[in-house]
């Protein structure tokens, strides 16, 4: 079988829930290689062998230091020296610039916020607002993909991957903007939004108050997110923001309070599995993508579905 190589996230040592999705993918296409850019590769390895994997490729260097650039510049060595039928990484802001110079690198073509790719390596996207579904195939160099978080189960394996090292060189070019500090954002108790499996998010109906977003939040074990115009005014942080101009978010459920439903926001997250709207207008738009849908007022609303949801699970 061909080798499908998939760029592991990791930070402090820990990989992200999305990396086993990857793995998945990759397995699914053909022998699934994971690529590890760490000077200390073991304790992510030994998390890889959660999942199904192949193989396990470390490269070490000063990769940290220089960012996207210089994984960019390893990644595009690897895929000249490996050739592999494909080549699959994270739709986050870094993940993107990382395919995006690799691809220009290696002259393969690109696709992005892929939400499926099939064993012949046909993607799925949601575009123009979620408005349309496009398939679509690499033609030119090894394929890169980007897929969204939450896009597939990941499917769990007790495996003991080989694992090989590669040697990478990182061009003048990619040290030209070094990172001098950085600082991990600081994280609640609730999951990653752009990771959660369920995401309850508020909006302009919510006046403000996202206490009864937030406490059905945590009876689910959800993230919370939030519409544009719920973070313009200040109501909450923009690093909750779902939508075009926020963040996009794939989970199985996805429940929407006081959120008329605009275009930007749908854009963000009608990719759900599973949509359930809460509004007091009956002809707001989020209405027609909504699975589910409950004509009522939030306040009323979502204390009694926190209530019995805490009620069940007592």
């Amino acid at each position: 079988m061909s080798e499908v190589l998939f760029l592991v996230d990791h930070s402090a040592g820990k990989i992200t829930k999305a990396a086993g999705e990857l793995a998945t993918y990759a397995k699914s296409i053909g022998d699934s290689v994971a690529v590890v850019f760490a000077d200390n590769a073991q304790p992510i390895v030994d998390q890889l062998n959660a999942f199904p994997v192949d193989k396990v490729i470390t490269i070490a260097g000063e990769f940290d230091k220089y960012g996207p650039a210089a994984i960019a510049d390893g990644l595009a060595q690897l895929l000249t020296d490996r050739k592999p039928a494909a080549v699959l990484i994270t739709s986050t802001a870094n993940g993107k610039e990382i395919a995006a110079r690799a691809s220009v690198i290696t002259g393969s073509g690109i696709i992005t916020d892929a939400v499926n790719v099939d064993k012949d390596l046909i993607t799925t996207q949601s575009v123009f607002g979620g408005s349309t579904t496009v398939h679509a195939t690499v033609t030119k160099g090894v394929p890169i993909i980007t897929l969204r978080a939450n896009s597939i189960e990941a499917t769990g394996a007790t495996s003991s991957a080989a694992v090989e090292t590669f040697a990478a060189t990182i061009s003048e070019a990619a040290k030209l903007a070094p990172i001098t500090s950085s600082t991990p954002v600081v994280k609640g108790g609730r999951p990653d939004l752009t990771e959660a499996s369920i995401v309850v998010s508020g909006g302009r109906g919510t006046n403000g108050d996202f206490k009864p977003v937030e406490a059905l939040a945590d009876a689910l074990g959800a993230a919370v997110g939030a519409s544009r115009a719920a973070t313009d005014a200040g109501w909450y942080p923009h690093s909750n923001q779902v939508g075009q101009t926020g963040k996009t978010v794939s989970p199985q459920l996805y429940v929407a309070a006081g959120i008329s439903g605009a275009i930007q926001h749908r854009a963000g997250m009608q990719t759900s599995k599973t949509i359930v709207a809460i509004n007091k207008d009956p002809e707001a738009p989020i209405l027609e993508i909504a699975d589910f849908a409950v004509v009522g007022d939030l306040f009323n609303v979502l204390p009694q579905a926190t209530a019995q949801i805490i009620a069940r699970k007592g």
